[in-house]
């Protein structure tokens, strides 16, 4: 008998198999790069999402495997392991747990050049490098490095930042701006209108920003940070 995790579990197993996380599956079938999020496997009510016979089919085709392939990792949730050159430990029964991922990384002077990015705010293209993430939810999220003293003190020039374009944004956050005109800074949302947000800067030594929302191609919330 199907079951709606077991199907899920396939999906993900695929992934990992792939060395891709549900979100670079869902965009290498040339689906909606969010399709295989938790957050779209169940609906508000808490109705259980199953995923379309077209998706997998792209899924399929998108990873080479066969259907033989994906109705034995179907009935066999266990077999997921995580991708050779992963680091994890063993867990009951020889699964393995992961204790880290890895997501794109770029630099925050990179970041404001063309073709890095879709128009969401995820990851795009080539020239990214890659560092292991603490176990978060798979989302999309990637890295920027800090670079100069723009952000002091809370973030110094090396440091990493993970950034999350599926995360929601409330005022308070510590979020990642791109301008229309490229520009790429780090600021704390103090205030959104239908119209404009409001930006606080980091480093007391730097100016507020008022930006139009049509001078924003997107946002994205920090998760995470290195210290």
């Amino acid at each position: 008998m199907l079951k709606h995790e077991t199907i899920w579990a396939a999906i993900d197993a695929l992934a990992e198999r792939n060395g891709l996380t549900p979100s670079a599956l869902a965009r290498k079938a040339g689906l909606d790069p969010t399709a295989f999020n938790p957050s779209k496997r169940s609906s508000a009510d808490g109705r259980a999402r199953w995923p379309s016979t077209e998706s997998i089919a792209k899924v399929l085709d998108a990873t080479g495997a066969s259907l033989e392939e994906f109705t034995a990792a179907v009935n066999n949730p266990l077999s997921r392991l995580v991708p050779p050159g992963s680091r994890g430990v063993a867990g009951k029964a020889g699964i393995h747990l992961a204790l880290a991922r890895q997501v794109p990384l770029l630099g925050f002077a990179q970041a404001g050049v063309g073709g890095f990015f879709e128009d969401g705010g995820y990851p795009a293209g080539s020239g990214w490098d890659e560092i292991d993430l603490p176990a978060l939810e798979e989302d999309g999220s990637y890295a920027l490095e800090v670079q100069g003293d723009s952000m002091l003190p809370l973030y110094r020039d090396g440091d990493i930042v993970i950034v999350s374009p599926a995360e929601r944004i409330r005022k308070g956050d510590r979020i990642v701006v791109k301008t229309s005109n490229g520009e790429v800074m780090a600021k704390i949302l103090k205030r959104r209108t239908a119209s404009q947000v409001e930006l606080m800067s980091l480093n007391p030594d730097h100016q507020d920003h008022v930006l139009a929302l049509s001078d924003i191609e997107w946002m994205a919330r920090i998760v995470w940070a290195s210290q």
